[in-house]
């Protein structure tokens, strides 16, 4: 018996605000499927992504199989005072007693989601998808939160130089620990892996 052949990504493209919008169910799955989360957490996060999309500097990064399914998802955009996540770790990193929460939160791009279907997963195509989501957007750092524990996800992020900024905070409304990673921004260059 052979082992059947990985799924194929076949394109990676930047998508506009409104090709974003056109594939937002295919993305909100992806998120589902990659996190674990019922299916009803689509429809709840729905209007957020939507209104990511007016804030400053957001890029979005999509994958694509050769049938030009969406196959994952990352995108970003400013991180500004005012905005939940951003007061959300301001709260943390002064509960956890930070000298100084503006070296992190003055000039930041926040990595706000960055999602691979299971199927396409340990293919390097998370890191393709972040390295040209990152590559050109503003801010002197990058931050992101992302579930305590060990998942590629991690290994990723530790791949590319993000490091500690806030461990095991409870986000509002989340009973999980989260991680804040962040690293100084531009990424380190390397060579893009061929055909995408």
């Amino acid at each position: 018996m052979t082992a059947a052949p990985s799924p194929r990504c076949d394109r990676i493209a930047e998508l506009s605000a409104d090709q974003f919008r056109t594939r937002l169910a295919e993305a909100l799955q992806i998120y589902v499927d990659a996190m674990g989360y019922p299916p009803a957490t689509a429809q709840q996060r729905a209007p957020m992504w939507s209104a990511h999309v007016l804030r400053a500097g957001w890029r979005c990064i999509g994958a694509f199989n050769d049938r030009d399914e969406l196959v994952g998802i990352g995108y970003g955009y400013q991180g500004a005072p005012g905005q939940w996540w951003h007061e959300q770790v301001r709260r943390g990193l002064q509960l956890v007693g930070s000298a100084d929460p503006e070296t992190w939160l003055s000039d930041y791009y926040e990595l706000t989601e960055l999602h691979v279907h299971p199927a396409h997963q340990g293919s390097g195509l998370g890191e393709e998808v972040l390295r040209r989501l990152l590559a050109d957007v503003p801010g002197s750092n990058v931050l992101l939160s992302t579930p305590e524990g060990p998942t590629r996800a991690w290994r990723l992020y530790r791949r590319v130089g993000f490091t500690d900024v806030l461990r095991n905070y409870r986000f509002t409304g989340d009973p999980r620990p989260f991680a804040v990673l962040g690293r100084p921004l531009p990424l380190d260059p390397r060579s893009s892996r061929g055909g995408r």
